[in-house]
């Protein structure tokens, strides 16, 4: 729940941001000069990259959160099998040992959704975040029969 209540303040600090730096854009377009103009044309462009990365990040948070709720209800969840250092942080090794056994996983059904789903995990628990995502994006997209690139 702490995630949720983080991320959506995140997203509501960013869209005053946007608001905000939108106004002066248009503020400088109004100003009348080619040099302010462009400035504020340039400016506006910000907001607008800005927009459509926190719509499709908010997309896949959605999604990832579906395919949980799914997971959970058939009772396929990974379990948190983790050791710990003593200040919380997941120890590498451990992370690594049930990592390979996700992969594994994954490698013996390659089109199901779930163990694309927990390599994600594996993944996020090894630090490796870039990975973990495309890993989400994977699971989802055999999750909804859209074509996946691995």
């Amino acid at each position: 729940m702490t995630a949720k209540i983080t991320y959506a303040v995140t997203a509501a600090v960013l869209v005053v941001y946007f608001v905000l730096v939108g106004s002066r854009g248009v503020l400088l377009i109004q100003h009348g000069s080619l040099l302010t103009v462009t400035f504020g044309v340039a400016v506006l462009i910000l907001p607008v990259i800005g927009v459509w990365f926190l719509w499709k990040n908010t997309q896949f948070v959605q999604r990832a959160n579906r395919l949980a709720t799914e997971l959970d209800a058939e009772g396929g969840l990974p379990v948190d099998q983790l050791r710990r250092t003593p200040s919380g942080r997941i120890d590498r090794d451990s992370a690594d040992e049930v990592f390979a056994r996700r992969k594994a996983e994954t490698e013996e059904a390659p089109d199901d959704w779930r163990s694309w789903f927990r390599l994600a995990v594996a993944y996020h628990d090894a630090r490796d975040t870039p990975r973990a995502r495309k890993a989400m994006q994977h699971a989802i997209a055999l999750h909804d029969g859209k074509p996946a690139r691995a």
